[in-house]
């Protein structure tokens, strides 16, 4: 495919201009030369998103804005899921909101994800991709195809570790950066979850499946990933859950419970006005009761009485 084509000679390039630089410093043919150098590929393909990302989180802060006219839309067509659906998806065009838009940096990832994938399977195979295919990088086709990180090439996967020289080793770091990768896209996905959305977003339970079906997906496919496919998701992974935390702690949604805490470290400051209390209503005035003559205190104490 052209545009895959295209993304191998982008991040085998960008490999390379990192491992130029951290070359003279860890060695050329070190392992952890290339291991930095897909870290690096990370922050340039991270930074490069996060103008995704804050359209992301505008995404997430309408939803929360329209949540009462969904709350009518579910009310009022209760028993009619199409209906009910038709008119969500009215309001999301009238207000050019993204239910899914969570899922954005990891569909865009995606491709540059196989395109990496490709790149170091080539390597294994000897068929290089990328850059690594060109003349004027074949210097370093030898030096990135035998990279290792703890004596485990960055090209092997878990299924082919009994070809390694390390078979054990291979086995260990493979598990080891496939249970990390789960654990980390799980805990992205519930630190949304749970301190950025509120209770009654109708979006909820979507969001609640894909905060189990992206990890399990990783944790099986994890498997056939090479080492450094597995290193770069990690990496990323990280990047995402601190870039989250920045934005959930200092630009919260209204209406979450990370948007209540924010309001009260604000007050702490000094920075926004506690909401005074209800003042309570001034005491009535006691109205003391009249004097009645006395024929008719007789008669209200007795008023059926007919013998006067």
């Amino acid at each position: 495919m052209f545009i895959l084509d295209w993304l191998r000679i982008a991040v085998s390039w960008i490999l390379v201009q990192f491992h130029s630089a951290l070359a003279p410093v860890f060695g050329k043919d070190s392992g952890i030369t290339w291991a930095l150098a897909i870290v690096g590929l990370v922050l340039v393909i991270r930074i490069a998103l996060i103008p995704l990302f804050v359209k992301q989180i505008r995404a997430q802060r309408n939803l929360q804005i329209i949540q009462p006219r969904m709350k009518e839309i579910q009310e009022k067509y209760a028993g009619d899921r199409e209906r009910q659906s038709q008119e969500m998806m009215k309001i999301y065009r009238e207000t050019g909101t993204n239910p899914l838009s969570s899922c954005l940096p990891i569909l865009l990832q995606s491709p540059i994800f196989f395109a990496l994938f490709s790149v170091l399977q080539g390597l294994s195979n000897g068929k290089p991709q990328g850059v690594f295919s060109w003349s004027s990088y074949s210097e370093l086709l030898y030096s990135a195809g035998h990279a290792s990180l703890f004596t485990v090439p960055l090209h092997s996967t878990f299924k082919d570790a009994s070809q390694t020289p390390s078979p054990t080793a291979t086995s260990i770091l493979a598990l080891t950066l496939v249970a990390l990768m789960t654990a980390t896209t799980f805990l992205t996905q519930r630190q949304l979850m749970v301190k950025n959305v509120a209770a009654d977003n109708p979006m909820v339970q979507q969001q609640k499946i894909m905060m189990y079906l992206f990890p399990f997906m990783f944790a099986i496919g994890g498997f056939g990933f090479p080492i450094g496919v597995l290193l770069y998701w990690l990496v990323s992974n990280l990047w995402t859950m601190g870039q989250q935390f920045w934005v959930i702690r200092n630009s919260p949604a209204p209406g979450t419970p990370a948007y209540a805490a924010w309001e009260a470290r604000q007050r702490a400051k000094g920075k926004l006005e506690t909401p005074e209390a209800p003042k309570p209503a001034p005491p009535q005035p006691r109205v003391q009761p009249k004097k009645q003559p006395r024929n008719k205190r007789k008669n209200l104490k007795n008023p059926n009485d007919k013998t006067n």
